[in-house]
């Protein structure tokens, strides 16, 4: 496995969120910057999205943030970030973040979250990257999630094989741990997407 220099965060937009996944978010971003790792977001301003993004800058680390048009104004843009790429739609923002990525990591979120969550781990299920995706699992907030996909490989509509597309992992110091095992100074993986 070669480093992961550049880490894909998903996560929320909102703000109205219980104080450990806003604690975690910005525990991620300060916690990357120190370990020199390039942060690839959706580059919104706000919720989970703006504190992980403040706490990287405020650390000194390097934030790209990848946003459509039609939600820079809604989503207000983080204009503070070391670069804002605006795309054309989701589908667009979707490609790029994975691939300039090294690896995702999934902290809480909504529907959004659920989308990109999704999109990776079909593309991974595909064969079309091999890159490792983590499920940070902050105070046990996707324990339905992982029982649904459960439900699904006993129900015969995905395989075991299923359950290693990815990692769940249940704080930001065991994300950090999992990402250190494959971080240093090699390449990137961004090239096996698509």
């Amino acid at each position: 496995m070669q480093a992961i220099r550049a880490l894909c965060v998903y996560c929320g937009s909102s703000g109205a969120v219980a104080a450990p996944y806003r604690a975690a978010a910005s525990e991620l971003g300060a916690c990357l910057a120190a370990a020199g790792i390039e942060i690839v977001f959706g580059g919104g301003r706000v919720g989970l999205m703006g504190l992980l993004a403040d706490a990287a800058l405020a650390a000194g680390g390097r934030v790209t943030g990848i946003i459509p048009a039609r939600l820079r104004d809604k989503e207000l843009a983080h204009q503070g970030v070391s670069e804002l790429l605006v795309v054309g739609s989701m589908h667009e923002r979707k490609q790029l973040m994975a691939e300039r990525a090294d690896a995702f990591a999934v902290l809480p979120g909504g529907i959004g979250t659920l989308d990109e969550l999704f999109d990776s781990l079909s593309w991974k299920q595909l064969g079309l990257h091999a890159k490792p995706i983590f499920l940070v699992d902050i105070d046990g907030y996707w324990a339905s999630l992982r029982a649904l996909l459960d439900h699904i490989v006993e129900r015969g509509f995905a395989t075991q094989k299923t359950g290693a597309l990815m990692q769940v992992v249940p704080s930001v110091a065991a994300l950090m741990a999992a990402v250190g095992d494959t971080a240093g100074p090699a390449g990137s993986l961004a090239s096996e997407l698509f």
